[in-house]
């Protein structure tokens, strides 16, 4: 049976009458930064945005990635990637890795205590160092010309993504290495022949995160889904402007 898009979800949905937590994903944080219009409509009225087609040679890429860093996790031992940038680190060995990277099923939660949103992210890796800091890691996938980077202004998504993973570790009581870093992988187009094989250039690109910005936006969002009224929506929301245009046609 073909799967559509529900435009009016009943479930999930904020109560500000309830004392039950609410969860909170990472990326509905990053939603509520990106627009707090398009925010109140998913988590308060269940309006939420369409969905984007998955991304299924970034899943596979994500998926052999775990497989070779948990290979070597298993051993104990540090990947040869690690090796070739230097870094002093192996794989984080424990029983909750699974559940960790689960996003579906929450990953690693934190109940904020002031809000009592119940905030969650999955991902894709830890380290861990001689000094016992955890390093977080995300893994990316992309296929473009010249040297991959954190550069681009979108990119500040990736970074915000990165600092509530080291902010959720601090707060589970975890020593965190302020240092993070993206294992990020480029497809190579310019070999002559495809060969029905895709080769990838993989670098290590750290980031040093902040997370100082994360408790005044938990409540921030929280402030935002307790308001009886639709909050403003960002100038730089593509679905707020489409929204506004068709209704103008509309009307």
């Amino acid at each position: 049976m073909t799967k559509y898009y529900n435009p009016k979800r009943t479930r999930n949905i904020f109560n500000p009458d309830s004392k039950v937590p609410f969860a909170l994903s990472r990326s509905k944080i990053d939603l509520f930064l990106k627009c707090p219009r398009c925010f109140y409509m998913d988590r308060r009225l269940g309006i939420g945005q369409p969905p984007g087609f998955p991304f299924s040679l970034n899943s596979a890429v994500d998926k052999l990635l775990k497989k070779e860093f948990d290979f070597h996790r298993g051993k104990g031992s540090a990947h040869p990637l690690m090796k070739a940038y230097g870094l002093d680190a192996v794989p984080y060995q424990s029983d909750k890795m699974d559940e960790w990277r689960d996003a579906l099923g929450g990953g690693i939660r934190f109940l904020h205590p002031t809000t009592n949103l119940l905030i969650t992210g999955g991902i894709d890796d830890v380290w861990v160092n001689p000094a016992g800091e955890l390093i977080i890691v995300d893994y990316k996938a992309t296929s473009k010309d010249g040297e991959v980077s954190l550069d681009a202004e979108w990119q500040i998504g990736y970074k915000r993504q990165m600092e509530i993973y080291q902010w959720l570790f601090r707060q589970n009581g975890f020593k965190v290495n302020k240092t993070g870093f993206f294992v990020y992988c480029n497809g190579d187009t310019d070999k002559e022949a495809f060969d029905a094989k895709l080769e990838f250039d993989i670098k290590l690109l750290p980031y040093d995160g902040n997370d100082s910005w994360v408790e005044q936006s938990i409540m921030d969002a929280h402030k935002c889904l307790m308001n009886a009224n639709l909050p403003e929506s960002s100038i730089e929301c593509d679905f707020c402007a489409y929204r506004k245009a068709a209704k103008e046609i509309k009307e």
